[in-house]
């Protein structure tokens, strides 16, 4: 009876306890399921999901024309599971050389096993992707199965179909696609676009489970801007600038074009530079020294094309007239101080012979005639010691004394472009007012915005900023400024049949506060054609390493190269006739681009290239050595190989109407030969056009000019 009274009081004591512990349990869930709920649901749902950011696509940058300069390209993520790699050395010894990163890198990430995906790369290549693609299906098992472990995301990444083009003005973007530099950074919401989602379900192994309710939230791309960038202009600017680089053995050259009359930048460039593909991140004081677009932050002593201003505020305000006369003794005294002429005394010259000869006494006395009030009056609507408002980032405002603290020698140094900075926007601006009929404008860089599927959004409308000058005055000094380059100190920029008016000038280099003997900025600025501008431009030589370091040695040879290429570009027509004197042409095959470039035109020929570097060999010219050419005539100089012989006929391309260096380029793409007959624009070619020909076949095209 004992026994079976023991028996009842344990079975009771178990039930207590089962029930005490399943009242626990049920607290537990209670609390689970209520308090806890949110927490754990988040929970399970990041085990069984995973989510990643599907980037949009970046805007395109178009140039005026509508060639892209910017667009996004498709890249990946590429990602790794720690979980999955069973030998970690082995997966760094496999994948870092594929993704061209650090094998410590590659070990770092994928050390910590608690999560599921670590980043290795972005913005990969899909060539790349490719590559590691098949090695996940290699069948190697061990190579297979460590490549098991790399997962892809979608991703996008930035690419410049020209290289090193426009560099600092379009600008970069980080990893993250945020504009880093210039354009990009600039218009950085516009061309960013909203990114989407993407929600995946993944097994305990980390592979997504298809037909799962997977969630894409779709991105919205960006806008696209157009510029006012014309790319042709600009590639034409970038081939001189590359040249100009290499012979002048320059720290820095530059060079930028406008619209005289809009205020639309056509060309910026500066070299070095670098590719915008592949830029040298690692470096990252030299990248940001490539990256500052020094033609509108850094500010300089313009030297002697700062007398464009002088010369039209004198003449404006009635201080002088073109016919007036001056006398140059070589120096000048003001206030104590003797300021020198750069070269001999000029003596007797009128204003707009001092103009021509860059004589420092004549607009010394110039700027003093004019006084301070009237002087600075004309400098500040020109727009000098203020920002022009160029739409980009870390614009400069230059340097201008303030009027009430100009000392006299101040004003005087002044009138010839010392004692004053500008950056090099600032003064073509200034200088486009000049020659454009008086109307100061806004320089801009953006023309539309355009949505994703080409819908205008916005456009910017050229903004008269103030008159500095009436049309009268701009009249006189597009006259004068033209007869500097025909008949004074700016001859290197002359070309025959083209009406180029402009300037040169040579301004003096500080450092620590002292000026650097011998060492000087060398300057042009040009434009064309002279009685109705259509492009401005202002070449700038840094430094330069040669014997004579001027900017009509420096630069304006480089400017007349630029024009040359442009205005039969832009549509402008050689006047007047060209010189009948027949030249025979030497043989400059094996020579430097740059020497053949300088001995033909001293002789008087007008020189094209295939845009090669100027230290390049010419490895052939057309036409032929022992050819006779009238002087003023084209010179095709080519530093390439011809392409290889087809073997089969060739059809004779239509090159009637074509420019003496589009004929050359268009048969030579063919394989063909071509002999020249005349000067100017082709109206008759044999064979004719449509016949097929051998390889190698000469086509014989005859040139004229139109009738002005």
């Amino acid at each position: 009876m004992q026994t079976e009274l023991h028996v009842r009081k344990r079975i009771l004591g178990l039930l207590l306890l089962f029930a005490f512990l399943f009242f626990l349990l049920f607290l537990r869930i209670a609390y689970l399921t209520t308090f806890q709920s949110a927490a754990l649901t988040q929970r399970g749902i990041r085990q069984w999901t995973r989510e990643g950011t599907v980037y949009a696509r970046r805007g395109r940058i178009l140039d005026r024309n509508g060639d892209t300069l910017v667009m996004s390209a498709t890249a990946y993520i590429v990602n790794a599971d720690p979980r999955r790699i069973d030998d970690q050395e082995a997966f760094v010894q496999l994948i870092a050389p594929s993704l061209s990163i650090s094998e410590e890198t590659v070990r770092s990430r994928i050390s910590d096993r608690s999560k599921a995906s670590v980043t290795l790369k972005r913005q990969v290549p899909v060539d790349v992707v490719d590559e590691l693609r098949k090695l996940q299906l290699s069948s190697d098992e061990h190579i297979a199965g460590l490549a098991s472990a790399i997962l892809f995301d979608e991703d996008v990444r930035r690419f410049y179909p020209y290289g090193a083009f426009l560099v600092q003005t379009l600008g970069l973007t980080n990893v993250d696609n945020v504009g880093q530099s210039g354009l990009e950074q600039q218009y950085d919401k516009l061309l960013r676009g909203v990114e989407g989602r993407i929600l995946r379900t993944v097994d305990g192994h980390n592979n997504t489970v298809y037909d799962s309710g997977n969630l894409y939230v779709e991105p919205q791309d960006g806008n696209n801007l157009k510029l006012t960038i014309d790319a042709s202009i600009q590639e034409i600017c970038e081939k001189a600038m590359r040249e100009c680089y290499q012979v002048n053995k320059a720290q820095a050259v530059h060079v930028i074009a406008m619209d005289p009359y809009t205020g639309a930048i056509l060309a910026m460039c500066s070299k070095p530079d670098y590719d915008p593909n592949d830029p040298p991140r690692n470096e990252v004081d030299a990248l940001r020294q490539l990256m500052r677009i020094r033609l509108i932050s850094d500010a300089y002593e313009p030297g002697s094309t700062f007398k464009i201003l002088t010369a039209a505020a004198a003449l404006d305000s009635a201080a002088t007239h073109p016919e007036e006369g001056f006398y140059c003794s070589g120096k000048i005294k003001v206030d104590g101080d003797t300021i020198r002429c750069w070269g001999n005394p000029h003596e007797s010259e009128s204003m707009a012979q001092a103009l021509q000869n860059s004589c420092n006494p004549v607009f010394v006395e110039l700027a003093l005639r004019m006084g301070s009030e009237t002087f600075y009056g004309y400098l500040r609507s020109f727009g000098l010691g203020v920002k022009t408002n160029v739409d980009l980032q870390g614009e400069g405002s230059g340097i201008l004394i303030p009027v009430r603290s100009v000392k006299t020698v101040d004003l005087a140094r002044i009138g010839f472009g010392q004692s004053v900075a500008v950056t090099p926007l600032q003064l073509l601006t200034a200088a486009c007012s000049v020659i454009n009929g008086g109307r100061l404008m806004q320089p801009y860089l953006l023309e539309e915005v355009l949505s994703p599927d080409g819908q205008m959004l916005q456009k910017t409308q050229p903004k008269v900023i103030a008159h500095p000058v009436s049309e009268e005055t701009s009249m006189t000094m597009r006259r004068l400024l033209e007869d500097v380059v025909s008949i004074g100190g700016a001859k290197n920029a002359k070309i025959d049949g083209f009406r180029i008016g402009g300037k040169t000038g040579t301004a003096q280099v500080y450092k620590d506060g002292r000026i650097v003997k011998d060492v000087h900025i060398g300057s042009f600025l040009g434009f064309a054609p002279a009685d109705d501008p259509k492009i401005a431009l202002l070449v700038i030589v840094d430094e330069a390493d040669v014997p004579v370091d001027y900017g009509g040695t420096t630069a304006a040879p480089f400017a007349r190269q630029i024009f040359a290429d442009v205005l039969p570009y832009l549509g402008v027509k050689p006047i007047g006739a060209i010189s009948t004197e027949m030249v025979t042409l030497p043989d400059v095959t094996g020579q430097a681009l740059w020497q053949a470039r300088q001995q033909m035109e001293t002789l008087g020929f007008t020189v094209l290239t295939d845009g090669s570097d100027g230290s390049a060999p010419v490895t052939d010219q057309m036409p032929s050595p022992g050819a006779t050419l009238a002087k003023g005539g084209q010179i095709m100089l080519y530093t390439q190989q011809q392409p290889p012989q087809a073997q089969t006929l060739v059809c004779v391309p239509d090159v009637k109407g074509l420019s003496l260096a589009e004929a050359a380029s268009m048969l030579r793409q063919r394989g063909l030969e071509m002999e020249i007959n005349g000067s100017g624009f082709a109206v008759e070619q044999i064979p004719s056009a449509g016949d097929f020909v051998q390889p190698d076949t000469v086509v014989n095209v005859t040139f004229v000019f139109p009738n002005p």
